[in-house]
Protein backbone atom coordinates (compact mmCIF):
# COMPACT_ATOMS: atom_id res chain seq x y z
CA UNK A 1 0.00 0.00 0.00
CA UNK A 2 1.06 3.03 -0.97
CA UNK A 3 2.60 5.71 1.48
CA UNK A 4 3.54 9.32 2.03
CA UNK A 5 6.17 11.13 4.40
CA UNK A 6 5.19 14.38 5.42
CA UNK A 7 7.66 16.72 7.35
CA UNK A 8 5.63 18.53 9.91
CA UNK A 9 6.36 22.36 11.35
CA UNK A 10 8.53 20.20 13.79
CA UNK A 11 10.41 18.92 10.65
CA UNK A 12 9.52 15.55 11.98
CA UNK A 13 8.35 13.47 9.04
CA UNK A 14 5.34 11.30 9.83
CA UNK A 15 4.61 8.81 7.48
CA UNK A 16 1.08 8.17 6.26
CA UNK A 17 -0.76 5.66 4.09
CA UNK A 18 -2.33 7.15 1.17
CA UNK A 19 -6.22 6.74 0.79
CA UNK A 20 -6.68 3.79 -2.17
CA UNK A 21 -8.29 5.07 -4.93
CA UNK A 22 -11.39 3.07 -5.16
CA UNK A 23 -11.64 4.29 -1.58
CA UNK A 24 -12.07 7.72 -2.60
CA UNK A 25 -13.67 6.99 -5.40
CA UNK A 26 -16.53 4.46 -3.06
CA UNK A 27 -16.64 7.76 -0.51
CA UNK A 28 -17.17 10.19 -3.34
CA UNK A 29 -20.34 8.22 -4.13
CA UNK A 30 -21.60 7.62 -0.90
CA UNK A 31 -21.35 11.67 -0.29
CA UNK A 32 -22.95 11.72 -3.47
CA UNK A 33 -25.76 9.48 -2.51
CA UNK A 34 -26.18 11.90 0.60
CA UNK A 35 -27.18 14.97 -1.41
CA UNK A 36 -29.01 13.45 -3.79
CA UNK A 37 -31.18 11.87 -1.05
CA UNK A 38 -31.52 14.99 0.84
CA UNK A 39 -32.52 16.75 -2.47
CA UNK A 40 -35.60 14.67 -3.22
CA UNK A 41 -36.43 14.64 0.72
CA UNK A 42 -36.45 18.28 0.91
CA UNK A 43 -38.10 18.71 -2.81
CA UNK A 44 -41.00 16.51 -1.73
CA UNK A 45 -40.97 18.34 2.20
CA UNK A 46 -41.47 21.58 0.33
CA UNK A 47 -42.99 21.52 -2.84
CA UNK A 48 -45.32 18.35 -2.04
CA UNK A 49 -45.82 18.87 1.85
CA UNK A 50 -46.04 22.22 2.30
CA UNK A 51 -47.35 23.02 -1.05
CA UNK A 52 -44.56 26.02 -1.92
CA UNK A 53 -45.39 27.21 -5.21
CA UNK A 54 -43.50 29.32 -7.68
CA UNK A 55 -43.76 32.65 -5.84
CA UNK A 56 -41.62 30.60 -3.21
CA UNK A 57 -39.46 29.12 -6.00
CA UNK A 58 -36.05 31.23 -4.94
CA UNK A 59 -36.56 30.48 -1.52
CA UNK A 60 -36.75 26.61 -2.27
CA UNK A 61 -33.75 26.69 -4.97
CA UNK A 62 -31.68 28.03 -1.43
CA UNK A 63 -32.99 25.42 0.96
CA UNK A 64 -32.31 22.75 -2.02
CA UNK A 65 -29.28 23.72 -2.88
CA UNK A 66 -26.51 26.09 -0.39
CA UNK A 67 -26.77 22.70 1.88
CA UNK A 68 -26.12 20.19 -0.92
CA UNK A 69 -23.38 22.70 -2.09
CA UNK A 70 -21.70 23.37 1.49
CA UNK A 71 -22.19 20.03 2.35
CA UNK A 72 -18.67 18.98 1.23
CA UNK A 73 -16.59 21.68 3.16
CA UNK A 74 -18.77 21.73 6.31
CA UNK A 75 -18.52 18.00 6.93
CA UNK A 76 -14.48 18.26 6.47
CA UNK A 77 -14.21 21.35 8.60
CA UNK A 78 -16.29 20.00 11.54
CA UNK A 79 -15.57 16.63 11.53
CA UNK A 80 -11.79 17.02 10.91
CA UNK A 81 -11.43 16.11 7.29
CA UNK A 82 -13.98 13.40 6.47
CA UNK A 83 -17.32 13.64 5.35
CA UNK A 84 -19.81 10.73 5.91
CA UNK A 85 -18.30 8.92 2.49
CA UNK A 86 -15.03 9.60 4.21
CA UNK A 87 -15.64 8.31 7.61
CA UNK A 88 -17.51 5.30 6.29
CA UNK A 89 -14.06 3.98 4.00
CA UNK A 90 -11.93 5.04 6.90
CA UNK A 91 -10.21 7.88 4.78
CA UNK A 92 -9.26 11.68 5.50
CA UNK A 93 -8.11 15.21 4.33
CA UNK A 94 -4.76 16.37 6.02
CA UNK A 95 -2.68 19.36 5.34
CA UNK A 96 0.97 19.01 3.65
CA UNK A 97 2.55 20.08 7.21
CA UNK A 98 1.05 16.39 8.76
CA UNK A 99 -1.49 18.41 11.10
CA UNK A 100 -5.32 19.21 10.47
CA UNK A 101 -6.32 21.67 7.33
CA UNK A 102 -7.19 25.28 7.91
CA UNK A 103 -10.56 26.50 6.69
CA UNK A 104 -9.00 28.37 3.78
CA UNK A 105 -7.68 24.74 2.40
CA UNK A 106 -10.75 23.38 2.82
CA UNK A 107 -12.67 26.09 1.04
CA UNK A 108 -10.46 25.95 -1.45
CA UNK A 109 -10.35 22.15 -2.16
CA UNK A 110 -13.97 22.37 -2.18
CA UNK A 111 -14.01 25.65 -4.81
CA UNK A 112 -12.15 23.41 -7.38
CA UNK A 113 -14.68 20.76 -7.15
CA UNK A 114 -16.28 21.92 -10.23
CA UNK A 115 -17.84 19.07 -11.50
CA UNK A 116 -19.98 18.69 -8.33
CA UNK A 117 -21.30 22.38 -8.69
CA UNK A 118 -22.21 22.25 -12.60
CA UNK A 119 -23.74 18.67 -11.78
CA UNK A 120 -26.46 21.09 -9.31
CA UNK A 121 -26.44 24.18 -11.90
CA UNK A 122 -27.74 22.01 -14.61
CA UNK A 123 -30.11 20.25 -13.01
CA UNK A 124 -31.65 22.78 -10.43
CA UNK A 125 -31.09 26.01 -12.65
CA UNK A 126 -31.81 24.14 -16.10
CA UNK A 127 -33.80 21.16 -15.40
CA UNK A 128 -31.26 19.20 -17.73
CA UNK A 129 -30.54 16.18 -15.62
CA UNK A 130 -28.62 14.40 -18.73
CA UNK A 131 -26.45 17.39 -18.93
CA UNK A 132 -25.89 17.41 -15.73
CA UNK A 133 -24.79 13.99 -15.28
CA UNK A 134 -22.58 14.18 -18.42
CA UNK A 135 -20.78 17.31 -16.86
CA UNK A 136 -20.55 15.30 -13.92
CA UNK A 137 -19.09 12.10 -15.12
CA UNK A 138 -16.58 14.15 -17.51
CA UNK A 139 -15.37 16.46 -14.38
CA UNK A 140 -15.06 12.94 -11.96
CA UNK A 141 -12.81 11.71 -15.47
CA UNK A 142 -10.39 14.70 -15.38
CA UNK A 143 -10.45 14.21 -11.55
CA UNK A 144 -9.33 10.81 -11.72
CA UNK A 145 -6.50 11.32 -14.34
CA UNK A 146 -5.02 13.90 -12.09
CA UNK A 147 -5.55 11.79 -9.17
CA UNK A 148 -3.59 8.95 -11.33
CA UNK A 149 -0.64 10.83 -12.32
CA UNK A 150 -0.17 13.28 -9.33
CA UNK A 151 2.82 11.57 -7.48
CA UNK A 152 1.20 12.04 -3.51
CA UNK A 153 -2.56 11.02 -5.32
CA UNK A 154 -3.87 14.33 -5.61
CA UNK A 155 -6.70 16.08 -7.42
CA UNK A 156 -6.51 19.83 -8.56
CA UNK A 157 -7.90 20.80 -5.48
CA UNK A 158 -5.65 19.43 -3.05
CA UNK A 159 -2.56 20.45 -5.21
CA UNK A 160 -3.76 23.90 -4.81
CA UNK A 161 -4.71 23.54 -1.29
CA UNK A 162 -1.77 21.18 -0.05
CA UNK A 163 -3.25 19.04 0.66
CA UNK A 164 -3.85 14.41 0.61
CA UNK A 165 -6.23 12.06 1.68
CA UNK A 166 -4.97 8.81 3.78
CA UNK A 167 -5.99 6.20 5.62
CA UNK A 168 -7.29 6.40 9.39
CA UNK A 169 -9.50 5.30 11.67
CA UNK A 170 -13.41 5.18 10.66
CA UNK A 171 -14.57 6.58 13.89
CA UNK A 172 -14.34 9.75 15.71
CA UNK A 173 -13.83 10.09 19.33
CA UNK A 174 -12.19 12.10 21.84
CA UNK A 175 -8.98 10.20 21.04
CA UNK A 176 -8.70 11.51 17.53
CA UNK A 177 -8.52 15.19 18.47
CA UNK A 178 -6.33 17.46 20.32
CA UNK A 179 -8.64 18.06 23.39
CA UNK A 180 -8.15 15.76 26.20
CA UNK A 181 -10.53 15.10 29.54
CA UNK A 182 -8.94 17.54 32.53
CA UNK A 183 -10.20 17.48 35.87
CA UNK A 184 -9.99 21.32 36.23
CA UNK A 185 -10.32 21.45 39.75
CA UNK A 186 -7.42 19.42 40.24
CA UNK A 187 -4.97 20.13 37.55
CA UNK A 188 -1.91 22.18 38.09
CA UNK A 189 -0.25 23.95 34.81
CA UNK A 190 3.52 23.02 34.37
CA UNK A 191 4.01 25.09 31.10
CA UNK A 192 1.92 28.16 30.22
CA UNK A 193 4.44 28.71 27.80
CA UNK A 194 2.28 26.39 25.53
CA UNK A 195 0.06 28.93 25.13
CA UNK A 196 2.69 30.36 22.26
CA UNK A 197 1.91 27.30 19.89
CA UNK A 198 -0.71 27.58 17.67
CA UNK A 199 -3.79 24.62 17.13
CA UNK A 200 -1.92 23.54 14.32
CA UNK A 201 1.31 22.83 16.19
CA UNK A 202 -0.73 21.28 18.99
CA UNK A 203 -2.35 19.00 16.63
CA UNK A 204 0.79 18.10 15.03
CA UNK A 205 2.36 17.23 18.42
CA UNK A 206 -1.07 14.90 18.88
CA UNK A 207 0.18 13.23 15.44
CA UNK A 208 3.53 12.77 16.29
CA UNK A 209 2.65 10.84 19.15
CA UNK A 210 0.09 8.63 17.35
CA UNK A 211 2.79 7.64 14.90
CA UNK A 212 4.79 6.96 17.95
CA UNK A 213 2.43 5.13 19.39
CA UNK A 214 1.79 2.96 15.97
CA UNK A 215 5.20 2.41 14.91
CA UNK A 216 7.22 1.70 17.94
CA UNK A 217 9.20 4.22 16.87
CA UNK A 218 9.48 6.82 20.01
CA UNK A 219 12.55 8.62 19.55
CA UNK A 220 10.51 11.37 17.06
CA UNK A 221 8.90 12.09 20.45
CA UNK A 222 12.50 12.83 21.59
CA UNK A 223 13.31 15.00 18.62
CA UNK A 224 9.55 16.66 18.95
CA UNK A 225 9.91 17.42 22.78
CA UNK A 226 13.22 18.77 22.15
CA UNK A 227 12.35 21.35 19.50
CA UNK A 228 9.81 22.10 22.04
CA UNK A 229 11.11 23.34 24.64
CA UNK A 230 14.06 25.03 22.44
CA UNK A 231 11.43 27.14 21.08
CA UNK A 232 9.41 27.51 24.10
CA UNK A 233 12.67 27.89 25.84
CA UNK A 234 11.63 25.70 28.85
CA UNK A 235 13.03 22.45 30.03
CA UNK A 236 11.82 19.40 30.94
CA UNK A 237 13.06 16.23 33.09
CA UNK A 238 9.84 14.13 32.29
CA UNK A 239 10.50 11.30 29.24
CA UNK A 240 9.63 13.08 25.80
CA UNK A 241 6.55 10.83 25.67
CA UNK A 242 5.27 12.17 28.97
CA UNK A 243 6.46 15.86 28.49
CA UNK A 244 4.33 16.02 24.94
CA UNK A 245 1.12 14.91 26.19
CA UNK A 246 1.72 17.26 29.65
CA UNK A 247 2.29 20.38 26.72
CA UNK A 248 -1.73 19.35 25.61
CA UNK A 249 -2.62 18.92 28.77
CA UNK A 250 -1.58 22.30 29.94
CA UNK A 251 -2.72 23.67 26.37
CA UNK A 252 -6.55 21.95 26.46
CA UNK A 253 -6.70 23.16 30.07
CA UNK A 254 -5.74 27.00 29.31
CA UNK A 255 -7.82 26.97 26.28
CA UNK A 256 -10.68 25.92 27.79
CA UNK A 257 -10.41 29.04 30.16
CA UNK A 258 -9.78 31.23 27.77
CA UNK A 259 -12.93 30.89 26.61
Amino acid sequence: MAAISLDTPFNIPIEFELAQWHHRVLAHLIDFVVQVVYLISMSYVLIGGLEFREAQLGFVLIVLLLPTLIYPVLCEFLLQGQTIGKLALGIRVVSLDGGEPELTQYLLRWFLKFFDWGFLIFVLFWGNGALGFFWLIGGSLVASIVLAISAKSQRLGDLAARTVVVRTRTKIGVEDTIFIAINEQAYQVTYPEVMRLSDRDINTIKSVIDQAHKTGRHEICQRVALKVQDVLQIQSTLYPYQFLEKVMADYNYLSTREH
